[in-house]
């Protein structure tokens, strides 16, 4: 008596493998698993963004996630397998405890779900093609990329060993541009268990009046990066022309930088810098990220003006903004 495997048994077979292996990965860590359903040559596309990795980039984008999400866990809900093609639909639960893509812990939880297309080579996972990557988990967090704004523009399936600058300035002549932009300065502020924190901004800029909305640029190495992005309030403080000394103190790395700055609290308990121009407390509603920076859009729920003139900053110098000559 002869007996074979039948296709529904072979089909079987590869989901339970899957399940196994992506269990193991994605549940546990153990990227290690993945090498047991994939060919040599596997490849990832992202569908939307036109990225590609490789097994092993594929296996470290995982454990960066998993990191990031440590008690991350998945369910396969279905597999549908036909000929040398299959489509896998999952979905994804974890908690943000981990800093992630340059983004704090928020200790939220998330759910996202997706699905992935594959072609198959001798039961062989040999391309995927997927609708999700680990930005997802931060959109659901309600933390949004600008990814598709600073990514380099590359032909479908073409093979990119360095991203093209042509069309794009160099790095001297970027700086020369926003020497000759004229700005003022500002300090933006915000609590942390109780102690005020701050850093110098010039990337600052009002939205609209209507409702009353504004952003602010902030660089992610910062060590006030971490307490701003966990508060849902910040102060912006636009320092005056008698205020030099200030910018020198919240540009620098100490690790007290109110210790001699007289200040006061907004109605939130943002920190609002005596003897600048003007104050303002925002409600931070947006957090974008871009790259090296955040971009906090925030809508103003406090202002406070002064008569004193705001100090301007241009070219590495700083200027007293009452002498500026009208044209």
């Amino acid at each position: 008596m002869v007996t074979g495997i039948t296709v529904s048994s072979m089909q079987q077979i590869f989901e339970d493998t899957l399940k196994d292996a992506w269990t193991a990965a994605w549940d546990r860590g153990e990227v290690e698993a993945l090498n047991a359903i994939s060919t040599s040559n596997y490849t990832r596309h992202g569908k939307s963004g036109g990225s590609s990795m490789t097994l092993d980039q594929y296996q470290e984008e995982i454990l960066a996630i998993r990191q990031g999400f440590p008690d991350l866990t998945t369910t396969i809900d279905s597999i549908l397998v036909d000929g040398e093609r299959a489509a896998i639909f999952w979905k994804t639960t974890g908690t943000h405890t981990e800093t992630f893509l340059g983004v704090p812990a928020t200790g939220k939880s998330v759910v996202t779900q997706g699905s992935n297309q594959v072609d198959l080579r001798d039961g062989l996972i040999h391309r995927e093609t997927v609708t999700w990557d680990g930005t997802e988990l931060l959109n659901s967090l309600g933390i949004r990329s600008l990814s598709d704004a600073i990514a380099a523009e590359k032909a479908p399936e073409a093979e990119v060993v360095m991203a093209d600058l042509s069309g794009e300035p160099d790095l001297e002549a970027m700086k020369a541009f926003n020497r000759q932009f004229v700005t003022g300065v500002t300090v933006v502020t915000t609590m942390e268990d109780g102690k005020p924190k701050g850093l110098a901004v010039n990337a600052y800029s009002s939205i609209s009046l209507e409702p009353p909305l504004v952003m602010v640029c902030v660089q992610k190495t910062s060590s006030t990066y971490p307490a701003l992005f966990a508060s849902t309030h910040l102060g912006i403080n636009i320092l005056s022309r008698e205020q030099k000394s200030t910018v020198s103190t919240f540009a620098s790395k100490s690790s007290d930088k109110f210790a001699d700055i007289e200040w006061h609290q907004g109605p939130e308990g943002s920190p609002l810098i005596d003897s600048s121009s003007a104050m303002i407390e925002a409600e931070i509603r947006e957090r974008f990220q871009a790259k090296t920076h955040t971009i906090f859009v925030c809508r103003v729920r406090h202002a406070e003006g002064t008569d004193i003139e705001p100090m301007v900053y241009k070219a590495g110098r700083f200027f007293d903004g009452a002498n500026l000559a009208s044209l």
